[in-house]
């Protein structure tokens, strides 16, 4: 190999290194087709380096340089025409380098965003180069029109390439090409082929030895994974592919990650995302990229309920596309915009004529997705100005895609169906749908993530729930709905990572804590806690599930396993409250009243129970507790009371309703009950089995009567493994916490509102954060969380929290309050409520029993019962 072939791959293996010795052959006086290719591997270089600018200074001083004066004269004597920077047949060797230089100011004028200059110069160079530089501007070429929004072509010109890279020697080529054909696979939704396309690029590079290009190939196989709605294995592969990349194609990589982030649901955390790869890509003059930019930053302000917002950026990001005569891709802008109008509430004829026409412009070139949705927003604006939509939901619905693109093409069906008084039809619609929300939960191992992907059936659940016409299939279709978020089980592989991250984030958590508390104010390390908490979440997300969750409990399980109990199911239909009880093997459904005044009497029960935990002697706190609390139990359990009786209670509460001291209802005062994410989550409580294990009673610092709890607890359970004082470190604790029948944690308790998986129990080094507890082999049996407002939970039905996620885990029964706890009284409370066990009574009938002053009100049994 020469030395020149040589530099010039050493510009797509390593261009900090590339781009040092190509300055230094310049600085030396190189001359000839010596210094022309010093200036194509130092332009080169310079663009994977993140300096576009200079890239395209250098590549037209090559231009310069090797631009012929006169016709193109016969080769010399003894040049063969071969691929390895050699002029072709009958072409001069100016000519032959001028196309060259052409070749590579292709991929570089069309990442400045001049795709009419990048084609240009792409079918100057054509009819010159032969062989290896053929293919090799072929692979360029077909960048640049997938980026101009060309995908049929893009994916022509590069498989009409490979064979001949695949023979040849030039690897980086090939997997240049190999990249290229996939992305142009994966943008016509090609999903299985552009993985084989991808996978081959990959291994092409590193048997190549090419880490940088291996590094892009394994980012833009994310970005497949992605686009199939394989979240944790994009994740994994982004974080895999990172490392390697720099410039131009690290922003790429971010924008990508931002797009897995808007499809999970997370269009909050990728805006900072996108706009910090804006910011580089802007500073670098990656035109091409500032448009892809804004474009996925409108996606993202539209998903985060922002379509006024969204629809300015759309324009922006459709003037750049003009600008830059990237035809394909102004239609997707097109699309944003159709969408963000019909979130702004549009529902006009001039809507649905712009959906229909925009569906296909979009087929016709290609954006087969994109062209499914806009025929949904048509069909759904048909359905609301009275016109048909059947023709329209035909050749919308599709078995691949995004799973909300999915969801959203069964709810317009639903509604269709709807309009034809084909109830039955409707009702199958939505169960498909939900379906399809299921088994795209079910490829998430985060809890969070499976939260989120359950909230793209939210709009299609609510029209299934108002469409129940008895109280199986209400039960049914809201069963389903709660299934989505929660796993049956979780048992990620351990990742020693994540697990440093966590012990940083603890140590650092002592630190701001004490920073803060001798400052008064915020403290100087909250960003550095953030950075660690984001890493923890990072990690987590990119894990696979362990296996299928079982699908939502059946009635007739149900009714099995209730025995003499009764179900109270709540549900939220519309701004209504709805109960389903099932006693006795009847189920009967109840209309119980306005879901707005529950969340009012809520507020007002927690906002009194928080100012008598602080001072018992309030009686104008005292009487508002009394009068919410009475309200409270006239709307949800009064009008149930003919059937469930005197009955011990499974009790499935919605959205706020999870968070409500119940025990301060009159009707449930002395009544075992139990609090359930949903009647599937008690079955799967029910089932956990193992009464044998070991007792771990453990406290942590800062509270004055821990101490006299756990001495307390003791007397009861005289062989409990006892963690206290200096021993109660956070991983001694959740390491004792690895198989007991019973445990018992008395300590402060912090939950966090908007990220409940960083809620948390104060030991003696630093927290125990919910994070942790996906360590645990098999989970307590039954755990007691003696700590202030440790029982509450976020993201409305999927219960995200410690004591929801100890359920998640396989915990049968947890013990925990949703309110503040008054320190001083629960040593006697918990000590009552353990004699209660010990004299074989169950978690949630030794709770009933006690008699319950404000400072302990909040605790609540959960689960299994």
């Amino acid at each position: 190999m020469s030395g020149e072939h040589a530099l010039l791959r050493l510009a797509a293996t390593d261009p900090a290194t590339a781009y040092t010795r190509a300055m230094a052959l310049l600085e030396q006086g190189a001359a000839g087709s010596a210094e022309i290719v010093a200036l194509r591997v130092a332009g080169l270089a310079a663009k994977e380096l993140g300096r576009l600018d200079e890239g395209l200074t250098l590549l037209h001083r090559a231009l310069a340089e090797a631009e012929p004066e006169a016709e193109p004269r016969p080769p010399a004597a003894g040049d063969s025409g071969d691929d390895h920077g050699r002029h072709g047949e009958g072409v001069g060797a100016d000519a032959y380098a001028a196309a060259q230089v052409r070749m590579n100011l292709v991929g570089l004028l069309a990442a400045q965003g001049d795709l009419p200059s990048a084609l240009r110069h792409a079918s100057l160079a054509e009819p010159v180069l032969r062989g290896t530089d053929a293919d090799r501007l072929a692979a360029n070429t077909a960048c640049a029109l997938a980026r101009a929004g060309r995908l049929a072509e893009a994916h022509e010109t590069a498989a009409r390439a490979l064979p001949g890279l695949r023979r040849g020697d030039d690897p980086a080529a090939l997997n240049g090409l190999l990249t290229n054909l996939g992305l142009a696979r994966a943008m016509r939704g090609e999903f299985d082929a552009a993985e084989e396309a991808l996978a081959e690029a990959v291994a092409v590079g590193e048997a190549a030895g090419l880490s940088h290009q291996t590094a892009m190939s394994l980012g833009n196989l994310a970005f497949a994974v992605s686009r199939r709605g394989d979240v944790p294995r994009a994740l994994r592969l982004f974080a895999e592919a990172e490392p390697g990349l720099t410039g131009e194609r690290l922003a790429q990589c971010r924008f990508d990650q931002a797009e897995t982030l808007i499809m999970a649901g997370l269009p909050g955390e990728a805006r900072p995302v996108l706009r910090r790869a804006l910011e580089a890509v802007t500073v670098n003059g990656y035109r091409c990229d500032i448009a892809d930019g804004l474009l996925l930053l409108a996606h993202a302000e539209l998903a985060d309920g922002e379509p006024e917002r969204a629809a300015g950026t759309a324009e922006r990001a459709r003037a750049a596309f003009a600008d830059q005569e990237r035809t394909g891709w102004m239609l997707l802008a097109e699309h944003l915009l159709l969408r963000a109008r019909w979130m702004s509430g549009e529902r006009s004829t001039i809507l649905f004529r712009s959906a229909v026409a925009t569906a296909e412009r979009l087929e016709s070139g290609g954006w087969a997705d994109a062209a499914a949705e806009a025929r949904i927003v048509a069909a759904r604006a048909a359905l609301e100005l009275g016109r048909p939509a059947g023709h329209l939901l035909a050749s919308a619905e599709r078995t691949r895609g995004p799973a909300s693109a999915r969801i959203a093409s069964w709810h317009a069906t639903a509604l269709e169906r709807m309009t034809r008084a084909d109830h039955r039809g409707a009702v199958a619609a939505v169960w498909a749908g939900l379906q399809v929300t299921e088994d795209h939960a079910e490829t998430l191992g985060a809890l969070d993530l499976r939260a989120r992907a359950a909230g793209f059936a939210n709009e299609l659940a609510d029209l299934g729930l108002g469409l129940a016409r008895s109280a199986r299939e209400l039960l049914a279709i809201e069963e389903r709905r709660r299934a989505a978020a929660r796993p049956a089980g979780v048992r990620p592989p351990k990742d020693p990572e994540r697990a440093a991250a966590l012990a940083a984030l603890r140590a650092l958590s002592i630190e701001h804590t004490a920073d803060t508390a001798r400052g008064g104010g915020p403290s100087v390390l909250s960003g550095e806690l953030a950075e660690l908490e984001a890493r923890v979440q990072a990690h987590t997300r990119r894990r696979m599930p362990d296996g299928p969750s079982p699908r939502s409990a059946g009635t007739t399980q149900v009714v099995a396993a209730l025995g003499a109990r009764a179900l109270v199911e709540l549900i939220a239909v519309g701004d209504a409250l709805h109960a389903v009880t099932v006693t006795g093997g009847r189920l009967r459904r109840h209309h119980l009243g306005p879901r707005g005044a529950a969340v009012r009497e809520i507020g007002m029960v927690r906002f009194a129970l928080r100012r008598l935990t602080a001072n018992e002697d309030d009686p104008q706190a005292a009487e508002a507790l009394a009068r919410s609390s009475e309200r409270l139990d006239h709307l949800l359990l009064a009008p149930l009371s003919a059937d469930i009786g005197d009955r011990e209670l499974v009790i499935a509460p919605t959205g706020p309703l999870h968070g409500l001291p119940w025990a301060a209802l009159p009707s449930l005062t002395g009544r075992p009950f139990t609090i359930v994410p949903s009647a599937g989550a008690w079955l799967r409580a029910r089932a956990v089995t193992g009464t044998t294990g070991h007792v771990v009673l453990a406290s942590g610092p800062g509270l004055r009567h821990t101490q006299r709890e756990i001495t307390a607890l003791r007397r009861l359970h005289p062989q409990a493994l006892v963690l206290d004082g200096p021993s109660a470190r956070a991983e001694s604790v959740r390491d004792a916490l690895d198989g007991a029948a019973v445990a018992h944690i008395a300590a402060h308790g912090e939950f966090r509102e908007g990220n409940a998986l960083f809620s948390r129990l104060r030991l003696a080094d630093g927290p125990l954060m919910v994070h942790d507890l996906d360590d645990l082999a098999v989970p307590p049996r039954l755990m007691v969380l003696s700590a202030c407002d440790i029982g509450r939970a976020d993201e409305g039905d999927a219960v995200l929290g410690m004591a929801g996620v100890l359920l998640a885990l396989g915990t049968a029964t947890v013990i925990a309050s949703v309110a503040p706890v008054r320190d001083e009284v629960t040593p006697e409370f918990m000590s009552a409520f353990h004699a209660g066990l010990a004299e074989g009574l169950s978690p949630a009938r030794a709770l009933a029993r006690l008699p319950r002053s404000p400072g302990v009100a909040g605790f609540l049994c959960l689960g299994s019962g």
